[in-house]
């Protein structure tokens, strides 16, 4: 692995990937926005895809999230807290977080997700985060959002991989002109809490008001954390229009 020792790479797995976000399964839609209506009843996506554009539900608030499907045994991946599972649906911790947020303050659900899929073995996939991280790469990304201008409130999830954003969220941050907009972010992470992505997210959209009201999730208590995200969902007291 590229600038990594055998023991940085050991300690940073255990506490840092492992079930933080590289665990994540498929999340809902495959990175079309979903509004929390059509999320509810199963109907069609309502923003744009790779193949088709449709009108939004008009809300300003966006719950963007990056998750990467990981192959995983469902006991291996319980013991290690790596996904969720209600009513035998596999969700990977922020995308579970994610809809959680969604239920509670309405909004549309969007997928960040990389054009060009990632390595569903866990081994292969944290050495091209890593590998990804010193190349500075911005992946190209499959879907995005033609209505960006109708969200003032952004809410931003992601796991922390190796102490940074993993890239693709760079590319969103970078794809988008966020002046005037509030972003709230949330994290799923082994032991690091956010680490630096805060002020990387500042300094990536200057014109932004990064809030203070963040939410900060070990993997290990993310499938018992309902209460505590809908209780911290409540505080920011959004109301989607």
């Amino acid at each position: 692995m590229k600038r990594k020792n055998i023991v940085c790479a050991v300690a940073l797995l255990v506490l840092g990937l492992v079930g933080c976000g590289a665990e994540e399964m498929s999340g809902s839609r495959n990175g079309d926005v979903v509004s929390a209506a059509e999320e509810t009843a199963g109907k069609d996506q309502i923003t744009t895809g790779t193949e088709k554009e449709l009108s939004s539900g008009g809300s300003n608030i966006l719950i963007a999230y990056f998750s990467v499907p990981e192959d995983v045994e469902t006991t291996d991946a319980v013991a290690g807290a790596s996904i969720v599972i209600r009513d035998n649906e596999k969700m990977g911790n922020t995308e579970y977080v994610a809809g959680l947020i969604q239920q509670t303050t309405g909004g549309d659900l969007f997928r960040i997700e990389a054009a060009e899929a990632y390595p569903a073995d866990h081994d292969p996939l944290i050495d091209q985060a890593a590998d990804e991280q010193d190349e500075n790469k911005r992946p190209e990304l499959l879907n995005h959002v033609e209505t960006i201008e109708q969200y003032e409130i952004i809410i931003l999830g992601y796991p922390n991989w190796w102490a940074d954003l993993p890239m693709p969220v760079y590319t969103f941050l970078e794809e988008y002109d966020l002046g005037g907009k509030t972003i709230i972010p949330f994290v799923t992470h082994g032991g690091s809490g956010f680490s630096g992505t805060l002020n990387t997210i500042a300094e990536l959209q200057p014109d932004a008001q990064v809030s203070e009201n963040t939410l900060s999730l070990s993997r290990n208590s993310v499938a018992d954390s309902e209460k505590e995200v809908v209780l911290w969902a409540e505080s920011l007291g959004l109301n989607a229009n």
